[in-house]
């Protein structure tokens, strides 16, 4: 910043392929199955041991089927936003889940929007956007070819109510979105997860919004994402090489955001 923004020099892609360097900026912490299973011992949680192409098979699934997804996996980011290492990942195309995730979740106003990411080989079909968007910096309306063309008078809050595109959950009134894009290269199993959604559904689109609730930082060890995990709605946790469904007495057991020193909206 200091080279490019103060001194007035160019910037200037990395590497003799000219790529973008940072990977993704996954230049945090990671932690190996043995830290992990550790620490679901240490809470006696059941879990599913799964390889990579599993475990992302099975993700998928729950998904398609309606579930939210905590998604803990290889070194951290580093920077203010979840980029598919510490994240929540839902379904775009169910028109209900941009206000549970916000209300059941993150515990924030119910219209706030949520941000897709996509396979960087579909942006096109997708998107009105020429260019990747590694770090979810950019702004795109969705593809004129996946709107919704219905006449619509709404007002208000029941705009978002609306079903304005082919992914409603992360269409923001104006139909656009703040997306990401990702590759194999950058996050092999992140991708590997978004094509098993896309085999399963068409659609290589996600919700993916940071691994927190309101008032904390995103998770950042394997114990955050299970305090996390526990005392919210999310309903799979997938952390690592083992994937945890929530019991219904877990779900009891979770506090309600005023428990949490969280107003309601």
């Amino acid at each position: 910043a200091i080279w490019h923004r103060y001194l007035g020099k160019e910037r200037k892609l990395s590497g003799p392929d000219k790529k973008d360097s940072m990977r993704g900026s996954l230049l945090g912490p990671s932690f190996s199955d043995e830290h992990i299973q550790a620490a679901l011992m240490a809470k006696s949680i059941q879990f599913e041991r799964l390889d990579g192409r599993e475990l992302a098979r099975k993700v998928a699934t729950h998904i398609a089927g309606g579930a939210v997804v905590g998604w803990f996996q290889g070194r951290m980011e580093y920077g203010p936003r979840a980029l598919g290492s510490r994240s929540i990942l839902g379904d775009p195309r169910n028109s209900e889940m941009q206000s549970r995730m916000n209300l059941k979740i993150k515990y924030r106003e119910s219209f706030r929007p949520f941000a897709p990411v996509i396979k960087e080989d579909s942006l096109s079909d997708w998107f009105e956007l020429d260019r990747p968007s590694p770090y979810m910096l950019l702004v795109a309306n969705v593809a004129d070819s996946r709107l919704r063309k219905e006449s619509n008078d709404s007002r208000g809050f029941d705009l978002l109510k609306s079903l304005r595109s082919e992914i409603p959950a992360v269409t923001h009134v104006d139909n656009s979105a703040r997306l990401q894009t990702i590759n194999r290269e950058t996050n092999e199993l992140y991708y590997d997860l978004l094509c098993e959604f896309e085999k399963q559904t068409e659609c290589p689109v996600l919700i993916n919004t940071s691994f927190n609730v309101r008032g904390e930082p995103i998770v950042c060890s394997p114990e955050d994402a299970l305090e996390c995990f526990l005392n919210t709605e999310i309903d799979f946790l997938a952390i690592g090489s083992f994937l945890l469904s929530k019991t219904e007495s877990q779900r009891d057991a979770a506090r309600k955001p005023a428990e949490r020193g969280l107003p309601l909206d």
